[in-house]
């Protein structure tokens, strides 16, 4: 089914969709229908996920930052019926792990921000992980259990609370976050270094992911409409800045870093991942 258009074509759409188009706006920029983009974004996605959930294993970070960014599929969840609540319509939020050495995006789940979320991210997580670690966590109540049932005693994990202060309930301030009065850093789990207690890392990660994901987008209709593709948007967003793009403090890719691969990927290496999965397909 994917294979219904020339490699400089997919190059093409795959180019735009990584730079933050949305299916539309690629669409229009490559001369094809959105079905076509959305056909190979679902074929392009599957494959990134398979082959990065495949060589990241057995990573030595030895450090780990997880945090949550929200977005939605089909519409805001309090105005989600019973109905568009069954197929998956209302609020998505996407956990992460970054390794802040390397910068690399090694994992990461997409679903409620709930206790069941937080326990599959969790063991997802250690399972990519070759030995003892320093995590560190935001605020969020459900990190607590899954990682415990996760890691047990064998981490040293902490969590960084952001000390928020009321919110004015006035036009200006109605899409801006409360100001943030200070931070309290607490340790959950074994002795982890204080110096090295932060968020930051995966917080720029995620104004990246706003930036280079055009789902991600806010006060836009840009918004997914199958939690599918929105699974597949930002596998196919993860290999492209894991293997792709140089990052500008690394001077190389975050995969290169993590000693993943050696050398900067091109798109066409990109696009080999989707001829294997249609050969396998066949």
């Amino acid at each position: 089914m994917a294979n219904f258009i020339s490699k400089e074509k997919r190059s093409q759409i795959i180019a735009c969709l990584c730079e933050g188009n949305g299916v539309r706006a690629t669409a229009r920029l490559c001369g094809v229908t959105k079905n076509t983009v959305s056909r190979l974004l679902v074929w392009i996605g599957r494959a990134c996920s398979e082959y990065q959930d495949r060589v990241f294993r057995d990573l030595t970070c030895k450090r780990v930052q997880c945090d949550e960014i929200w977005a939605m599929c089909g519409c805001r969840d309090k105005i989600a019926g019973p109905k568009q609540k069954e197929r998956g319509w209302g609020a998505l939020w996407t956990w992460t792990a970054i390794c802040p050495d390397s910068k690399l995006l090694f994992c990461w789940f997409i679903g409620t921000r709930d206790a069941g979320a937080a326990y599959h991210f969790m063991h997802d997580v250690a399972g990519r992980l070759a030995h003892r670690v320093q995590l560190t966590s935001d605020g969020h109540k459900p990190y607590l259990a899954a990682v415990e049932s996760t890691f047990g005693s064998e981490i040293d994990f902490a969590q960084l609370v952001k000390i928020y202060g009321p919110t004015p309930n006035t036009p200006e301030t109605r899409y801006s976050p409360a100001q943030c009065m200070g931070t309290r850093k607490a340790a959950i789990t074994g002795n982890p270094d204080f110096r090295h207690v932060s968020t930051s890392h995966v917080e720029r990660l995620n104004l990246s992911i706003r930036m280079g994901n055009r789902r991600f987008t806010r006060l836009t209709n840009a918004h997914s409409k199958k939690i599918e593709n929105h699974k597949h948007a930002f596998a196919l967003f993860a290999m492209h800045y894991n293997f792709c793009r140089i990052h500008q403090s690394l001077r190389v890719t975050p995969a290169m870093q993590a000693g993943v691969t050696d050398h900067v990927w091109e798109l066409e290496e990109i696009i080999s991942l989707l001829d294997c999965a249609i050969e396998k397909a066949v």
